[in-house]
């Protein structure tokens, strides 16, 4: 095996990177995984993830975790509503046998981390590893950490994430901002700080789309409720917009100003005591990218394919990534390292190249004058199908 008697670093402890070191350590892989986080509580997850069936869903069984994903998937968070600005519903599957997304089960992020997490050898995670620099040592690399520690590796995987710090040390190309930026929103304890529009998604998904605009939330077993706002906006608009993300009252008077119109029931989501609001510009890398692959360093997930979310491919990838490298780097038939890790990051490209085209095209769809129609049509001709 190619590994065999090597140490495997893995910088990031998200699905990818969590993923990966399951699939090695069935392999009797040495691997550690290095998380910026100081323990596995301190960080909320976010939006529930639909698991694709040749991508995240063919990750858990391979891992053979397939039981205890089924211990923890939400059937009902497939169901889904689609409404104008109005608040007027005009497409729902709650009422329908089979929901037209229930081909890809979801998971809250949370229980799946919990699940992978649970799956490996006690003292695999290294938390409190914020990862901060590495440098050339024998034929792999010593890592330095903020909390003063380093770690030598015959082998990197940057896991970490659509900010990576390692890609720098793989490729010096820089992401393209896609045009887009959401406001996403998290309100705790949604049943008592957001009562209405709670009850109102069922446990499921609510999208609604107008004016070049879409606004969509759901709720988590948790009782959280996740909501995104999305609008086209120049790149620097967050910083020139001089609003406090943290002030409640200036997102709502962005808000009411950017969503004029809209019906008032959409409010809730910007009032509560409990609402918390994080910018996301939306970024992704070319589709052309290419790097000269190393023998001791390759990446996965966001930091090798940064996209939109408007595809829901970003974490099913990653964890396809972990498969892929992992079958590349225990396959028995395989001899030389370079030349397996230049097979893998060729089919990620490509891969990757076209699932952002796919996100891309989605997000115009999504942001265009007949989104609402169009979404309508495709869901009228899947439901006669």
């Amino acid at each position: 095996m190619l590994v065999q008697n090597k140490k495997i670093a893995i910088v990031g402890g998200g699905m990818g990177g969590l993923t990966l070191a399951k699939l090695l350590q069935m392999q009797n892989v040495e691997v550690k995984v290095y998380e910026r986080d100081v323990n596995r509580e301190v960080r909320v997850q976010g939006t529930p993830l639909d698991l694709h069936e040749d991508s995240g869903l063919e990750a858990i069984k391979r891992a053979g975790l397939l039981e205890e994903f089924h211990k923890h998937y939400r059937p009902i968070a497939s169901r889904m509503m689609v409404l104008d600005k109005t608040f007027s519903v005009k497409f729902s599957d709650h009422d329908k046998e089979k929901s037209l997304s229930e081909i890809c089960p979801e998971i809250d992020r949370a229980p799946l981390r919990d699940i992978l997490l649970d799956s490996l050898k006690p003292d695999t995670i290294v938390w409190n590893s914020h990862f901060i620099s590495m440098e050339k040592e024998k034929n792999g690399w010593l890592l330095h950490f903020k909390n003063g520690t380093n770690a030598y590796a015959d082998l990197v995987v940057a896991a970490d994430g659509a900010n990576s710090r390692v890609r720098s040390y793989l490729t010096a190309e820089k992401p393209v901002y896609a045009g887009v930026t959401l406001i996403e929103g998290t309100i705790y304890n949604a049943e008592k700080n957001a009562p209405k529009l709670f009850e109102f998604a069922k446990g499921g998904k609510v999208m609604a789309f107008s004016d070049e605009q879409m606004l969509t939330y759901g709720t988590k077993g948790d009782g959280t409720l996740m909501f995104i706002a999305s609008s086209r906006m120049p790149e620097n608009w967050i910083t020139e917009s001089s609003i406090d993300f943290k002030n409640k009252d200036q997102v709502f008077e962005w808000f009411k100003k950017i969503y004029a119109g809209w019906n008032d029931q959409w409010d809730e989501l910007f009032t509560s005591d409990e609402a918390y609001f994080i910018p996301r510009p939306q970024y992704y890398f070319p589709f052309s990218q290419t790097w000269e692959t190393q023998e001791n360093l390759t990446m996965l997930g966001d930091a090798a394919h940064r996209m939109p979310p408007f595809a829901g491919k970003g974490a099913n990838l990653a964890m396809q990534d972990a498969f892929e490298l992992a079958e590349c780097l225990t396959n028995e038939r395989n001899s030389d390292i370079k030349t397996v890790l230049s097979h893998f990051e060729k089919q990620m490209q490509q891969r990757a190249a076209e699932a952002t085209k796919e996100t891309l095209e989605n997000m115009e769809k999504l942001h265009s004058k007949i989104a609402l129609e169009s979404l309508l049509q495709m869901f009228s001709t899947g439901s006669e199908s």
